[in-house]
């Protein structure tokens, strides 16, 4: 498996220089991505790909069920690298509908760390439990609860003192919402983008309620 790895990489590389002999060198001359994805570690969203985008035109933070922790330090570095260093402004917190970790948070089993991990997930159930009680069936409602998480995620990303610094000092930097079809390999926006002077908590709630 690894040696059909290194040759589907080999024929990656050859077609890529084929296509843009110069391609690799701009790349590795500087990084210079326009999108900054917060999304899930699922292997069947990554990012670029369904963004139709090639390696460099996006930084890449995932984790199961793209959960934005106010304390994860991993996530909150990269936020703070794509912010400032690479002066990335356009953020996407990006969910999946039929999301593996979504359907864990529903689950009245234990799933060992991932327990902690979904924590905020479960909350989101339990405050918008009305909401999704009007949900056709199970599945709609895990799909709808995954349309809250990834709202809630654009809150709790724009309420990070690296954006607020951010705004404060005039960067016109955004964070959106999207949520990716597995069925058909389609982005939808959720209308829940935050940008510079905007940013009302109460309206991001009035949001996820609309929806």
């Amino acid at each position: 498996m690894l040696s059909d790895l290194f040759e589907r990489n080999a024929a990656w590389s050859r077609q890529k220089v084929q296509n843009d002999p110069d391609f690799f060198a701009r790349l590795a001359a500087q990084q210079s991505p326009e999108f900054f994805w917060i999304g899930c570690s699922d292997s069947r969203v990554p990012a670029n790909v369904v963004a139709g985008l090639d390696p460099g035109e996006v930084f890449v933070h995932r984790n199961v069920a793209n959960v934005v922790h106010s304390s994860d330090m991993n996530l909150l570095s990269a936020l703070e690298f794509a912010v400032d260093a690479l002066q990335v402004r356009e953020i996407i917190v990006c969910g999946h509908y039929g999301c593996g970790g979504v359907k864990a948070a529903t689950e009245d089993m234990p799933h060992g760390l991932a327990d902690h991990w979904l924590e905020p997930i479960r909350r989101l159930a339990r405050a918008y439990a009305v909401d999704l009680a009007q949900c056709a069936d199970v599945e709609a409602r895990r799909d709808r609860l995954a349309e809250l998480n990834v709202i809630e995620g654009v809150r709790r990303a724009s309420e990070t003192p690296i954006l607020q610094k951010a705004w404060a000092r005039g960067a016109d930097v955004r964070v959106h919402g999207l949520i990716y079809g597995l069925q058909n390999g389609c982005l939808k926006p959720l209308d829940c983008s935050i940008g510079p002077g905007h940013f009302q908590t109460d309206d991001l709630a009035n949001m996820a309620a609309s929806r």
